[in-house]
């Protein structure tokens, strides 16, 4: 009877931290940790019928992408609509935001903005209305539009960029905010640059898609 090889037993042997790439690569997690994160903001040219925000978003829980903010709208082509997402990861994380949402059947096109892009967000603003000359000084030192306004509570609208919008949050604490909406970022690329890979500079063009993998159901690879 022969005896089994020397050393210890399975569960006594060491077994290194870390995750694997789909190569099987492991990853030491210090490594991995040392990676800087960025906000970037990820435009896709849709599909505009049911079910493709959910698509997108069921994308984003899956993946467990840190998403900051995802708009939708319609285009100046019928049908078609732009999504707009704000994510913060890494490069490597950014890349696979833009794949993973490019291989979604409804999704049309997919770009990331440089960071001169316009963009531009809403936030709809209740505040308490026990000093109204006050409030209302602050909004118009925000370029903002008073909504409503009552003897007890002020609403008020804001339109800029992510920085303006921050300021005049926090400009108004000072008044007690009741409610808060934000709507998260939208953007369009400056000048003639195209906002998504694809289209023609000043038209939307979408009709004549070029789709290299038609066999895309919506599904999500790993």
């Amino acid at each position: 009877m022969t005896e089994g090889l020397q050393g210890p037993a399975p569960d006594e042997r060491p077994h290194p931290d870390g995750r694997r790439t789909k190569q099987g690569t492991r990853i030491d997690p210090e490594v991995e940790a040392e990676q800087d994160t960025r906000t970037a903001v990820v435009s896709a040219l849709v599909e505009h019928e049911p079910g493709v925000l959910a698509k997108v978003s069921g994308l984003f829980s899956r993946r467990q992408f840190n998403i900051e903010s995802l708009t939708v709208g319609p285009t100046t082509v019928e049908g078609n609509a732009r999504i707009t997402l704000v994510v913060e990861e890494t490069d490597d994380g950014i890349d696979q935001v833009k794949k993973q949402v490019e291989k979604l059947r409804p999704v049309i096109q997919v770009g990331e903005l440089d960071d001169d892009a316009v963009c531009a967000e809403l936030v709809v603003l209740k505040v308490r209305g026990d000093e109204p000359d006050k409030v209302h000084a602050i909004t118009q030192m925000y370029e903002g539009q008073t909504l409503d306004a009552g003897p007890r509570t002020i609403t008020v609208q804001i339109t800029g960029d992510q920085q303006k919008i921050d300021d005049a949050v926090d400009a108004f604490r000072q008044f007690g905010i009741i409610e808060i909406a934000r709507t998260g970022q939208t953007a369009l690329a400056r000048g003639d640059t195209p906002t998504t890979p694809g289209e023609e500079p000043g038209h939307e063009k979408a009709a004549e898609k070029t789709r290299k993998d038609d066999t895309r159901t919506g599904t999500y690879d790993d």
